[in-house]
């Protein structure tokens, strides 16, 4: 007689099976993290729904003049801060300060107006979809606006063309080596600032590169600029590893890194120190006398 047939899978068949179903299972579940990382990523990059509105009175600045850009969605709100004795007839260098993902220029620029002192006017252009600034913000419109906002400045003629100086921090210092790579400045300063923000998803989602849409590919501009850099870093920053700031430090030709003992948030610790050092290192550039 004829044997019957088995009634199941031998025992291998089905841990195949149970292997095929997991791997299905995680392969879809990946594939499900990467739709939502890629949906969601200028969300996380760009938190506008979450930063607090700006005070009353916040924007009152001596001197303050508005400098704005138009583009297709509208306008961005710029603005320059004249620096002290700075004049038509006796220009002065500038500083363009690109602020982080989580501020807006009201809060930047009471920090940065330390520059007026020694002669530096400072200018802040607000990202698109920040503030009071039309549109939605990504890569390009954010770069795009400050090409513009560094003619209409250079164009000014209390400007010294020959010393506009960039200072980003976090994603403000992404957003001014994106200007650096088609108008590169006397000198630049940047604090806890990332190699490129598909390096920083790698390390946190191990995303794939392609689906990164804005990149910021700071590394890459570095290692083709020839200003001096100066960088500054926390050695406990667990947004932006002070890994970074030493990459960055390695590529550029003429950079040199400062760190301090803290973190993304609070740096720096040492105020003196650290407005001492860009002391120094605008004069270093020739932005300053000695």
């Amino acid at each position: 007689m004829d044997a019957a047939p088995p009634t199941s899978s031998p025992p291998r068949r089905r841990g195949l099976r149970l292997v095929g179903r997991a791997l299905f299972l995680g392969v879809l579940a990946f594939g499900g993290f990467l739709v939502l990382l890629f949906a969601l990523q200028r969300r996380m990059l760009f938190p506008t729904d979450q930063i607090p509105p700006p005070a009353p009175g916040l924007a009152r600045h001596e001197g303050l003049q508005r400098v704005d850009v138009r583009h297709a969605d509208g306008v961005s709100e710029g603005w320059f801060l004249p620096g002290e004795g700075v004049t038509a007839e006796a220009p002065g260098p500038v500083v363009i300060f690109g602020h982080g993902n989580g501020e807006l220029i009201d809060y930047a620029a009471p920090w940065v107006s330390r520059y007026r002192a020694w002669g530096v006017s400072v200018a802040l252009l607000e990202y698109r979809g920040y503030g009071r600034s039309d549109g939605s913000p990504s890569e390009d419109a954010i770069v795009a606006d400050l090409v513009g906002f560094h003619g209409l400045l250079t164009a000014r003629p209390d400007v010294d063309a020959a010393r506009v100086v960039y200072h980003g921090r976090s994603l403000g210092g992404g957003a001014l080596c994106g200007l650096a790579a088609t108008h590169p400045p006397r000198a630049m300063i940047l604090e806890s600032t990332f190699r490129s923000v598909a390096q920083r998803a790698w390390e946190l989602f191990r995303a794939p590169r392609f689906l990164i849409r804005d990149r910021f590919d700071n590394e890459a501009v570095l290692a083709k600029l020839d200003a001096p850099v100066l960088i500054f870093h926390g050695t406990h920053d667990e947004l932006v590893p002070v890994g970074h700031g030493r990459r960055l430090a390695e590529v550029a030709p003429n950079a040199r890194l400062i760190t301090f003992d803290c973190g993304h948030n609070d740096l720096p610790p040492d105020e003196a120190r650290y407005w001492r050092e860009i002391r120094a290192h605008l004069e270093a550039s020739g932005v300053l006398p000695r």
